[in-house]
């Protein structure tokens, strides 16, 4: 008696390369352009791969591809591919194989760079770690996060899981906010001083800044906006050039705090700004995010904290040569 082997259906890589593309781009066209085939073709190649697992591996929304729960299985697995492919290409033709892990992160233009440059201390530098980072829209970098192009977003606004997504949403640091500006020859009274007066102020997009405006109702203040931007970056500018009062995180301005270009008249009471960190459950979660998320909120604030510049070294005073009389 002959014995039967039942035979799973076998994976065309072929096939997994150009799902991986499209999940990247999540748009057919472009993918289609990008590997340099039809459109047509390309659709041939994922409904035949869908054929092969049984499962459809994109829904559409508009003219956007959107993974699947199934997809976004495949997708984890086609990255593990792709990268694999990339080490042996590595390995053939340099000789060597290439031990670095790749991590993508995705941080809203209105996130504090000091605080990114602090967030991300413990892997700058190491030779094993290849980092990859991305600026956009909170809405932007979700998109990316959700088909598994980002592997955590830095946010200052918080997600709120919605049935269709299960973000993974995390307060990771909160600071006091301060009121920024020139030297000043007085002490600054808060909230006194702030009546009518003209200040640069985070966007009204922003948590920090309805914040702000309901601690002014409440103290019955009326402030002068001179300016308003979403980018801390350019708070930061504006805050440098215009000797105007900002509302903004001392980490934003830190240079100028230690050189003495701009002064830190008060921390706000009850005022903070929150750092988030948001990423999706994956079946092979990278590990590189666990080092980073493994620290409490005062050790992720301490690495972005202003540091005083150390005392200039006293040069010794020559001595004097005794005079010789005449």
């Amino acid at each position: 008696m002959t014995a039967t082997i039942s035979r799973a259906p076998r994976l065309n890589y072929h096939h997994l390369h150009y799902f991986w593309a499209v999940a990247r781009e999540g748009h057919l066209t472009r993918a289609a352009r990008l590997l340099g085939v039809s459109q047509s073709a390309l659709s041939t190649q994922i409904r035949q791969l869908e054929d092969s697992l049984g499962q459809p591996l994109f829904t559409r929304e508009g003219r956007r591809l959107v993974l699947t729960e199934t997809g976004r299985i495949a997708l984890d697995y086609a990255d593990t591919i792709a990268t694999a492919g990339n080490e042996l290409v590595a390995t053939v033709r340099e000789g060597k194989k290439r031990d670095q892990q790749v991590l993508r992160i995705g941080a809203v233009g209105t996130l504090s760079r000091n605080f990114q440059g602090g967030f991300l201390s413990p892997l700058l530098g190491e030779t094993a770690v290849h980092l990859v980072l991305h600026s956009g829209s909170l809405d932007e970098l979700l998109g990316r996060l959700r088909a598994h192009a980002l592997d955590l977003v830095l946010s200052n606004t918080r997600v709120q899981d919605d049935g269709d997504n299960a973000w993974r949403c995390r307060r990771i640091a909160r600071q006091q906010v301060s009121l920024v500006g020139p030297r000043r020859s007085t002490p600054f009274r808060f909230p006194q001083d702030l009546d009518d007066l003209p200040m640069l102020l985070p966007s009204r997009d922003s948590e920090l800044r309805n914040a702000f405006d309901l601690l002014c109702e409440h103290h019955g203040i009326r402030v002068r906006i001179a300016s308003e931007a979403d980018d801390m970056a350019m708070l930061r500018v504006l805050a440098r050039t215009s000797g105007l009062v900002a509302l903004l995180p001392a980490v934003v301005v830190q240079g100028e705090l230690v050189s003495h270009e701009l002064e830190e008249y008060c921390v706000v009471p009850d005022l903070y700004e929150a750092f988030y960190a948001i990423h999706v459950k994956r079946q092979h979660p990278n590990p590189l995010v666990r080092r980073l998320l493994d620290r409490t909120e005062d050790e992720m604030l301490a690495m972005a904290a202003p540091r005083k510049p150390a005392p200039a070294a006293k040069r010794p005073k020559p001595e004097k040569k005794p005079s010789r009389g005449r």
